[in-house]
């Protein structure tokens, strides 16, 4: 299929073929008819992709602070990879489409196949042939609603949002400023509530135009403005202004507190500068509000992507009923689109259309259609190259499939999967398709694919590397091996004691490697420190400096990342496993009361373990303190020695006559080279590079620290 992507570091914009996206649960697939470019939204997206990279970090001073603080933490060296790989992405564009239904994930009742819906959500109703979208971002098109104007519904739920925000009444005089998309609707949702409205707009055909869709005034800023607006309101100033304008300047908000009535409301709908005059606010007690986007349910990965409603009786408007609240006003005639839109492009003309975004053009535009063929839809699979390969791997070659190519994957994983000798990348594969295409290309593969069931079928892949969400590892890897695949899976390896037994029933008697990412233990200072060590029993001191991640985030979600525990606690056990030879055999775990709820498993932990080989190990999982502090410290003590790793940068042993040291100057040494070099040697050999039964025993080791923390106590890992 077609669609529009921008490179984030270059600026350069395409229209490429790419596969279409997965269907996923929850959710459908929607063969586009027409999307909407926004204006205001989109320019401001291209303009900062174009920037060079000082002017880019001065518009994101916030990123640019994180940037420097995983470069203490990791290193120049890699967090110069990660950045590069994450600006080099490809992004979609787009964000307001409409179509027909083609297909319907697991879960979603109400939508069938056939069915003509619109569609809101950056990242999903991209302009492209065919999108996913989670249900409660698409909603049903009323009869005699054309394509055209329900691809309006998301700058349309905006200006609805904008004026449930402002508390309009019957009656009441208001005024809009900024005519461009979001204010010409916002001015026809206001009159059709029944209000006045003044609309200032500094372009004479912007104001034409809300006075043609029923603007009772409109003007331009001026020294005559305020008076034009109390002549307007009976000298008393208007009951709300909203500003839907896009500019870094304050000077729209500034305005607003003038032309507002004593006790108004002033609400910023548009992306507006905020230093406001605190005086001219305090005097008439405007009441200040900020309209977030399309309505409740924004950003809440529950409502979004997970589809739990909001009851109707606590929250009437959410940004779904938004969208079917602004299509009936469509269809009831008492709102206009079509007089709005001022271009129409098929999607291969796309780079055209932008060219009016871009001032490549001298037409005044408002909004910019771009329009599909609902029956042209590709292959899943998108060859990339005319070479073929052989089905058996010449020469000891050994060529990967990869699922998902996330931050992680392409700034840590790929980079040194690629530098092994004897691989070679076949096959992505992306639930979107549009990163799958990009990173293909990049590494040389033959195919992309949305779909990594293809990627299994395809007998030129030797083996898997899987790098998905967490909740998606036990099937997939399930999935490859018993399509007789190696497979290397980032941790966690599974979620659950029932999906731990399913992975291991594939793994039994296949006779191919399966690898979890546990890399630390094959970092060259782990190497350094086994050998130092005489095999007495140990004590051992981990402590992870975390960090808090936000509860929404789907690392804390229980269903999709498990919790931290599970997810990233794992690490440790590993090493400890390593460094004894031995198998963790009890646990026991407390967690800080730090008041804060999660939806999965604390964060804030201590995990005393014991070993077979009678070693003891205590881990610190914070998340409490500063996230500045270096992450991780390894202390070893046994045989009259003693060892000190400080964040993977620092090794230092001593005792029993001698001393050891080791510094990585540039990177932290974690061993994800390593790993990955050991993998394909396991591979090669036949022998594993963990033993199966030591991933077992640590990620049951996990489970063994949940259990201890619901019930209290020791808990044997079994």
């Amino acid at each position: 299929m077609r669609a529009v992507l921008q490179n984030f570091k270059t600026g350069a914009m395409e229209v490429a073929e790419v596969p279409p996206p997965a269907l996923k649960p929850g959710g459908v697939l929607v063969a586009n008819a027409a999307s909407l470019i926004s204006a205001g939204t989109e320019k401001a997206v291209i303009e900062l992709a174009k920037m060079n990279p000082l002017q880019k970090a001065r518009t994101r001073p916030d990123l640019v602070k994180k940037v420097l603080a995983k470069a203490g933490q990791e290193g120049l060296l890699g967090t110069a990879r990660i950045v590069n790989n994450l600006v080099s992405a490809p992004l979609p564009l787009g964000y307001s489409c409409a179509g027909v239904v083609t297909a319907v994930g697991a879960g979603v009742t109400d939508i069938q196949p056939g069915m003509q819906v619109a569609c809101a959500g950056l990242g999903y109703a991209n302009h492209a042939e065919v999108i996913f979208v989670p249900r409660n971002l698409c909603t049903p098109i009323p009869e005699g609603v054309s394509f055209a104007e329900a691809a309006f519904v998301t700058v349309g739920a905006i200006a609805m949002h904008g004026v449930r925000q402002a508390e309009l009444t019957l009656g009441e005089s208001v005024v809009v400023v900024g005519l461009g998309l979001v204010g010409q609707l916002t001015v026809q949702i206001c009159l059709a509530a029944g209000c006045r409205v003044f609309g200032i707009d500094p372009q004479h055909e912007k104001l034409e135009l809300a006075r043609q869709l029923g603007a009772q005034a409109a003007a331009a800023p001026g020294r005559e403005l305020t008076d034009q607006v109390l002549t307007f309101t009976g000298g008393r100033g208007t009951d709300a202004v909203l500003v839907t304008a896009a500019t870094k300047s304050s000077q729209p908000m500034v305005q607003a507190a003038e032309l507002a009535r004593d006790r108004a409301r002033v609400v910023a709908v548009g992306e507006v500068g905020m230093d406001l005059p605190r005086r001219a606010y305090y005097d008439k007690e405007i009441d200040i509000r900020l309209s977030r986007s399309y309505g409740p349910g924004r950003y809440d990965p529950a409502y979004e992507e997970k589809g739990q409603d909001y009851p109707l009786g606590y929250v009437r408007w959410t940004e779904n009923r938004n969208m079917a609240a602004f299509l009936q006003l469509v269809a009831d005639g008492r709102l206009r689109t079509e007089p709005l839109l001022t271009h129409r492009y098929a999607i291969a003309k796309a780079e055209t259309a932008y060219g009016h975004l871009l001032g490549e053009s001298m037409d005044p535009y408002i909004g910019i259609l771009l329009e599909y063929d609902p029956q042209r839809v590709q292959p899943t699979a998108v060859p990339l190259t005319e070479a073929k390969l052989s089905a058996r791997a010449p020469d000891g070659e050994i060529r990967f499939g990869v699922i998902g190519a996330g931050q992680f994957a392409q700034g840590v994983l790929l980079p040194r999967l690629k530098a092994v000798a004897g691989v070679r990348f076949q096959s992505f594969a992306t639930g979107s398709g549009l990163t799958a295409r990009a990173v293909a290309q990049k590494y040389g593969a033959q195919t992309c694919t949305s779909d990594y069931r293809e990627l299994l079928q395809d007998e030129a892949v030797d083996a898997v590397l899987i790098a998905t969400r967490h909740d998606q590892h036990a099937s997939m890897v399930s999935d490859a091996l018993r399509a007789g695949k190696h497979v290397f899976v980032e941790k966690p390896l599974v979620l659950s004691r029932d999906e731990l037994e399913t992975v291991a029933a594939a793994y039994q008697g296949v006779g191919r490697q399966l690898l979890i990412g546990f890399n630390r233990r094959f970092s060259p200072m782990s190497r350094t420190l086994k050998e130092a060590l005489s095999g007495a029993p140990l004590v051992m001191t981990y402590r992870i400096n975390a960090g808090p991640i936000p509860a929404g985030h789907w690392h804390q979600d229980a269903e999709v990342g498990g919790g931290r525990i599970v997810g990233e606690v794992c690490h440790f056990i590993d090493v400890m496993q390593y460094l004894t030879g031995a198998s963790p055999i009890e646990v026991h775990a407390l967690a800080a009361q730090t008041g804060q709820a999660l939806p999965a498993d604390p964060d804030c932990l201590t995990v005393s373990l014991s070993f077979s080989d009678g070693s003891v190990g205590s881990i610190a999982y914070v998340s409490n303190g500063d996230p500045s502090f270096p992450k991780e410290r390894l202390e070893v003590f046994g045989g009259g020695m003693t060892a000190v790793i400080d964040n993977w940068r620092k090794l230092r042993v001593q005792g029993a006559g001698r001393k050891v040291s080791k510094r990585a100057l540039f990177e932290a040494e974690k061993g994800h080279a390593q790993e990955l070099q050991a993998f394909v040697d396991a591979i090669r050999t036949g022998d594993p590079a963990i033993a199966f039964d030591d991933l077992l025993a640590t990620t049951t080791a996990t489970f063994a620290i949940q259990e201890s923390l619901r019930r209290g106590g020791g808990v044997e890992v079994s």
